[in-house]
């Protein structure tokens, strides 16, 4: 049987990703007693990324590993990473960004972890950016109105080294926890997100309205309603490339569209878990300020 099944979603990371899964088969083979499989799903990338997903398949060291299904549109992050699961076979589901490069991951223990803790849903290992310091989308607070309040207007940044204060005004990425012990968060980003499939499954995956960013927190969100916990587990750590397909792409179309799928996210996420416990009032101001921001933001 499967224990683990590990889905990377490549859209035009065609070095990445090839980085990313050696780097998967090299920690794999550390602890060749669990059972995993990769399934790599292609939403239709333009640079070299097909054929050489292709020629890897056909490689004798990844063969039996990897399953690889190429999309001829890109249906997003959620749709494509959704078609993975239903072909996976893996008792737990490791979503698994192609802008990620395994470094110490002993799977065995990760796994160990969640099987002997049933109630944690999610876990996440420590997330590193390769100029140095933890992505931050890593160790998320969930995006209420205090917490962004107080992100946007740099008080999270202000007061970030004082007692209490940090606690207060850090939530939305919980700086006042010690990113050195195991401890419960909101969410992890999706780029390192490992979960159970029966879990998954029950919440019929990530939610589609979503094109890329906001379905992890969407999913997270829905996870915690049903008692579960989240955990980010520091014992070991991934490097994450961060936007190398996204918000830093080499065309200015991509970045662009990636931008208003950043904002859309914020106003889907809002209205689905916030919007009707607010005034009306309210609820008009949030989605201007994000209109705002997706205009002059940066």
């Amino acid at each position: 049987m499967v224990k683990l099944s590990i889905i990377i979603l490549s859209f035009n990371t065609e070095k990445l990703t090839k980085e990313c899964i050696y780097s998967l088969l090299r920690s794999l083979g550390r602890t060749p007693q669990l059972k995993a499989e990769i399934i790599v799903v292609d939403n239709a990338s333009s640079d070299g990324s097909i054929p050489m997903l292709k020629s890897l398949q056909g490689s004798r060291s990844a063969k039996s590993r990897i399953k690889i299904f190429l999309n001829r549109k890109n249906v997003g992050f959620p749709a494509g990473n959704n078609q993975a699961v239903k072909r996976a076979e893996g008792e737990y589901i490791l979503f698994l960004n192609s802008d990620v490069v395994i470094e110490d991951v002993d799977f065995a223990k990760v796994i160990s972890y969640l099987d002997t803790h049933p109630k944690t849903g999610v876990l996440t290992v420590k997330m590193n950016l390769p100029h140095g310091g933890i992505d931050p989308a890593s160790h998320r607070g969930f995006p209420t109105l205090w917490n962004a309040f107080c992100y946007f207007l740099k008080l999270e940044e202000v007061f970030k080294g004082t007692p209490f204060l940090n606690k207060l005004f850090g939530g939305y990425h919980l700086i006042h926890l010690d990113l050195k012990v195991v401890h419960a968060i909101d969410s992890p980003s999706g780029a390192f997100y490992l979960t159970r499939r029966s879990l998954f499954k029950k919440l019929k995956g990530f939610d589609e309205s979503f094109f890329m960013y906001g379905e992890d927190l969407d999913l997270s969100y829905r996870i915690k309603k049903l008692g579960y916990n989240i955990i980010y587990y520091p014992h070991y750590s991934v490097t994450h490339f961060k936007y190398a397909s996204g918000l830093e792409a080499e065309t200015s179309d991509t970045r662009a569209n990636t931008k208003r799928y950043f904002y859309e996210a914020m106003k889907i996420f809002y209205r689905k878990h916030y919007e009707k416990s607010n005034p009306e009032i309210l609820n008009k101001i949030v989605y201007i300020i994000i209109d705002f921001l997706k205009n002059n933001y940066e």
